[in-house]
C-alpha cells in the first residue's frame, strides 16, 4: 500500500537519508523513531509529497487516502470546528458547500433542481447525513466540549485547536495514516482514548511520538531511523529496545570472532609465509583472511544526557502545607477549591487533570510564583526548590547565550564547570555559544534542568517536562527522578513517566476539586473505576 524505494535525502553536508527502501505492510501500526535530527518528521513529509527527496520513489497505492497531520491549524482560523473537521473528507466537503450554495438560491432553475437531486443522492451515499454526529463523535473523543463545535477555529482555547486537526484526520478514514507527535497537548485520557481507536483502525499508520507507553500501546512495528538507514522490528517499543540490544550483542560477538580467527590468520601468514613448505597454507590463509568481511559497527546516533539532582542538604519530613488554598480567575472560574493537604519527604507526586482544568496553576501556587486566592502555601524550612515551568523559552532572556545565562545564575563556578554541566546536557563545544533565543523547546528544557542541578535542590516542581524532549532525554530524566531522594512534584501527561514515577496522585476535577490518592497511577485508575461502579 506504501512503500519506498532508495530514498536519499540530504541538507548541505549532512545526510538524513541513504538508500532507504522499505515496505510498510497493509494494516501495521509503525511507531518512527530514532534521535533527534535524524529526519522522522521529515520523512513523513517525503510520505505525504510534501518534501521531494534528492532521489529515490515513494510508491502509495492510487486507491489509497493518505491521511497526513499537519501542524497549520491558523489555516482554518475562520472556519467552523465542525466544517475544519468535515474538510478532512475533500469530496464529502465539496459536495457540502454545493447543496449549500444551491439551498441558499431559494429559487432554482430546472438545471440546478437536477444539480441538487445529483448532490443528494452523492451526499446520501457518502453518508454525509451522519456526518455531523461522526464528527462530533470524534471531538467529544478528543476532549473538546460540545459549546465549542459551532465556533470559529480563531476563537477556540489554544489547546483545543491541535485536537481539531487530529479529529480532522480521523473523520477522513483514510487506507494510510501519517501522525506526527499526535499525543502533544493531550491529557492522559485524551491519549487513552485515541490509543483505543488507533488499535480498531484497519489501516496502515506510521506514527512519531515521544510517548513510551503510547507506542507500546499502539504500534505492532517499530522504525528505527539510525546513520542515515532505516531498520524495521516487529512488536512494540519495549521489544524493540530488547530486540536492538540482543542484535548488537550478537554482531560484537561475532566481530570479536572474526577478529580472532583473523589475528590468528595473521600470525600463521607471518612466521611462514617465507617458508617453502608452508606456502600453500600460507597462501590459503591469506585467501581466507582476504575474503573475511568486517562489519563496521557504528555507536548509536542517540545520546542520553546525564541527568542527576544532588541535594544540598537533608530534606527534613514536613515539606509542604496547604491550608484553606483556594484559586479563581475574575473570581468566576474556579481552579481550586478550599484545599488542605499535607506533603512529606520522599514522595514522588503526579499532578493530573484535563487540558485547562488548573495543573499548571497548581504547580504555581506550590512554587509561590502565584498567589492563591485564598489560604496559605506553608513550606518546611529544610525546603530547597527547583522549577521547571511547562514554556521553558518563555522564562528565558532572548538576547544571552547558554553559557552566558547559566554563569550569570551561578558566579561561584567557574568557565570549566559550567562548560561541564552543558556538556552533560547534549551542549558540547559551541552548543553552549547558541543565542537563547534561537534554541528549541528541547534545549529550553535541558538547559532549564541543567540550571537546576547547580541549584542542588531537595524540591522540585516539573511542568510537563517531556513536552519537548526525546526518548532518550525523556528516558534519562525518568530515571534521575526515580533515585532522586527529595520531593518531587510534576505534571505530565506522559502516562509512562506518571506510572513508573508517581507514588502518590492529584487529579483537579471540574468545579476545583482535587482527588487524592496514594500509590501509583494505575492503582488510581482502579481505584477510580471501583468508586464510579
Amino acid at each position: 500500500m506504501i512503500s519506498t524505494k532508495d530514498i536519499a535525502l540530504s541538507f548541505g553536508h549532512k545526510k538524513l537519508f541513504e538508500h532507504v527502501s522499505v515496505v510498510f505492510t497493509p494494516g501495521c501500526r509503525y511507531g518512527l523513531i530514532g534521535a533527534n535530527g535524524t529526519g522522522k518528521s521529515t520523512f513523513l513529509r517525503i510520505l505525504s509529497g510534501e518534501q521531494s527527496p534528492d532521489k529515490g520513489t515513494v510508491f502509495i497505492d492510487p486507491n489509497a487516502k493518505l491521511g497526513w497531520l499537519r501542524q497549520d491549524h491558523f489555516r482554518f482560523d475562520n472556519e467552523t470546528v465542525l466544517n475544519a473537521v468535515y474538510q478532512g473528507d475533500a469530496k464529502l466537503w465539496a459536495i457540502m458547500k454545493a447543496r449549500e450554495e444551491l439551498y441558499a438560491k431559494g429559487e432554482l432553475n430546472d438545471e440546478e433542481a437536477n444539480r441538487l437531486g445529483e448532490l443528494e443522492g452523492e451526499f446520501m451515499e457518502l453518508d454525509g447525513y451522519s456526518a455531523e454526529s461522526k464528527a462530533a463523535e470524534f471531538l467529544h473523543g478528543l476532549g473538546i466540549p460540545n459549546e465549542f463545535h459551532n465556533e470559529l477555529m480563531k476563537e477556540i482555547p489554544t489547546q483545543y485547536k491541535f485536537r481539531v486537526l487530529l479529529a480532522q484526520i480521523l473523520f477522513q478514514k483514510p487506507e494510510v495514516m501519517l501522525l506526527d507527535e499526535p499525543t502533544n497537548n493531550l491529557d492522559i485520557k485524551t491519549i487513552s482514548w485515541l490509543e483505543e481507536f488507533l488499535n480498531e483502525y484497519n489501516g496502515t499508520i506510521i506514527i512519531v511520538s515521544h510517548d513510551r507507553h503510547f507506542l507500546n500501546a499502539v504500534c505492532t512495528n517499530i522504525a528505527d531511523i539510525d546513520f542515515a538507514e532505516m531498520r524495521l522490528y516487529s512488536g512494540d517499543y519495549d521489544y524493540y529496545q530488547q530486540a536492538a540490544a540482543v542484535s548488537r550483542d550478537q554482531k560484537l560477538t561475532d566481530q570479536a570472532k572474526k577478529e580472532k580467527r583473523a589475528a590468528q590468520l595473521k600470525d600463521f601468514i607471518a612466521r611462514f609465509g617465507a617458508n617453502k613448505s608452508k606456502a600453500r597454507q600460507a597462501t590459503s590463509r591469506q585467501k581466507q583472511l582476504d575474503a573475511m568481511e568486517m562489519e563496521e559497527i557504528r555507536p548509536s546516533s542517540r545520546v542520553y544526557p546525564r541527568i542527576y539532582f544532588k541535594p544540598k542538604r537533608e530534606l527534613g519530613k514536613d515539606v509542604l502545607r496547604l491550608e484553606d488554598v483556594s484559586h479563581s480567575y475574575d473570581g468566576k472560574t474556579t481552579v481550586l477549591k478550599k484545599t488542605n493537604m499535607f506533603f512529606s519527604a520522599g514522595e514522588k507526586v503526579a499532578i493530573i487533570g484535563p487540558s485547562g482544568i488548573g495543573k499548571t496553576t497548581l504547580a504555581r501556587i506550590f512554587m509561590q510564583d502565584l498567589k492563591p486566592s485564598t489560604g496559605n502555601v506553608i513550606w518546611g524550612v529544610t525546603t530547597v526548590r527547583a522549577y521547571c515551568p511547562q514554556d521553558t523559552k518563555a522564562s528565558l532572556p532572548k538576547d544571552t547565550t547558554l553559557f552566558r545565562w547559566l554563569h550569570d545564575k551561578h558566579p561561584e563556578l567557574d568557565m570549566g564547570s559550567i562548560r561541564g554541566v552543558l556538556g552533560r546536557m547534549l551542549f558540547a563545544g559551541e552548543d553552549g555559544d547558541k543565542v537563547t533565543g534561537v534554541i528549541s523547546g528541547g534545549e529550553g528544557v535541558r538547559l532549564t534542568l541543567s540550571n537546576m542541578m547547580l541549584d542542588e535542590p531537595n524540591v522540585l516542581i516539573l511542568d510537563e517536562p517531556t513536552n519537548h524532549l526525546d526518548l532518550e532525554s525523556i528516558e534519562a530524566l525518568n530515571e534521575s527522578l526515580k533515585q532522586f531522594a527529595g520531593t518531587v512534584f510534576f505534571v505530565s501527561h506522559d502516562r509512562e513517566f506518571v506510572n513508573s514515577l508517581a507514588t502518590r496522585v492529584l487529579e483537579i476535577l471540574p468545579g476545583g476539586e482535587v482527588m487524592d490518592f496514594q500509590g501509583n497511577y494505575e492503582d488510581y485508575l482502579a481505584w477510580s473505576a471501583k468508586q464510579k461502579r
